[in-house]
């Protein structure tokens, strides 16, 4: 081996070794404690097998609700920020006056964390009502708007869940704009001018041209918003607490783990929600290398 792969193996040798064990190793860890009778804090290592996965998926009701609430608030943050965020980034692409400005606008929820935007959004979705209303309910009724007025996440399900949407909506469709408008602004603009000339109207260019051609933008966007929403659980802590009604398996597993000490069991949800992650990354990953390695 020559010296200069001998000083490159040297150098990305510790970061090998650190993510081989503080990632894959503890990987396998939790993999032999979900196939454990570990309950308590005394370790226990008997081999149970799948059982403790099966007694998630097919007996466990609060898992069966997490799953449900997981699904909910992905439909309703995935399906807005791709649709917002095509909406502004197609209004951006149109050399909108001011263009910078309302860019860094609809960014900056990016700079903030899920916390913030958890305590931020707690207070404008305030449920009391009465003499009690504050946030967005308080505004609505100054305005006259009284049928807006609502208790939030407090409604019953699946609509409670669905409103805990709307925050992550607010923080995360600038990101998806950002996607957008790279791909918009990557289009040759021949290529437009040559589908007006054919005939196409503004409706139909999009339609027909434009949005097929951002495909890969769209993709990227459920990828990585995808994985956000399969294990959030920074967001839904600062805005409700913990509520089984609104609960998901991020939650259920700490209160599962350091609550009930029952650490086999949250293994398995953590093992659930790695697995869950992974059938959706890693195709978008096999796929962004087969396409860069076809350029």
């Amino acid at each position: 081996m020559s010296r200069d792969r001998l000083t490159a193996a040297a150098m990305i040798a510790p970061s090998v070794i650190l993510v081989g064990i503080f990632v894959y190793g503890f990987i396998a860890w939790s993999a032999r404690v979900s196939m454990s009778d570990w309950q308590g804090l005394i370790p226990s290592y008997n081999f149970v097998g799948l059982e403790n996965f099966t007694q998630l998926i097919l007996h466990d009701r609060r898992f069966f609700i997490g799953i449900r609430n997981t699904g909910v608030f992905s439909l309703v943050f995935l399906g807005g920020a791709i649709v917002l965020g095509l909406l502004l980034a197609i209004m951006l692409d149109r050399k909108l006056p001011a263009e910078g400005f309302f860019r860094s606008v609809f960014l900056f929820p990016m700079a903030v964390s899920f916390i913030v935007t958890g305590v931020a959004w707690r207070w404008l979705m305030n449920p009391a009502l009465g003499s009690r209303m504050s946030g967005l309910n308080l505004l609505f009724d100054r305005l006259g708007l009284d049928f807006l007025v609502n208790q939030w996440h407090m409604n019953p399900p699946p609509w409670g869940m669905a409103f805990i949407g709307i925050p992550a909506l607010w923080q995360m469709t600038g990101f998806a704009m950002a996607l957008f408008l790279a791909g918009l602004r990557s289009i040759p603009e021949d290529l437009r001018e040559a589908a007006r000339v054919d005939g196409a109207s503004e409706f139909q260019l999009y339609r027909r041209v434009i949005i097929p051609l951002l495909r890969p933008a769209v993709l990227s966007v459920v990828i990585i918003l995808g994985h956000i929403s399969l294990k959030i659980f920074d967001l839904i802590i600062a805005m409700t607490g913990r509520q089984v009604a609104l609960d998901v398996p991020a939650i259920y597993m700490w209160t599962t783990t350091f609550d009930a000490n029952n650490f086999n069991r949250g293994a398995a949800i953590g093992l659930l929600l790695l697995v869950s992650v992974a059938i959706l990354v890693v195709p978008y990953l096999w796929y962004s290398r087969r396409q860069e390695a076809e350029l």
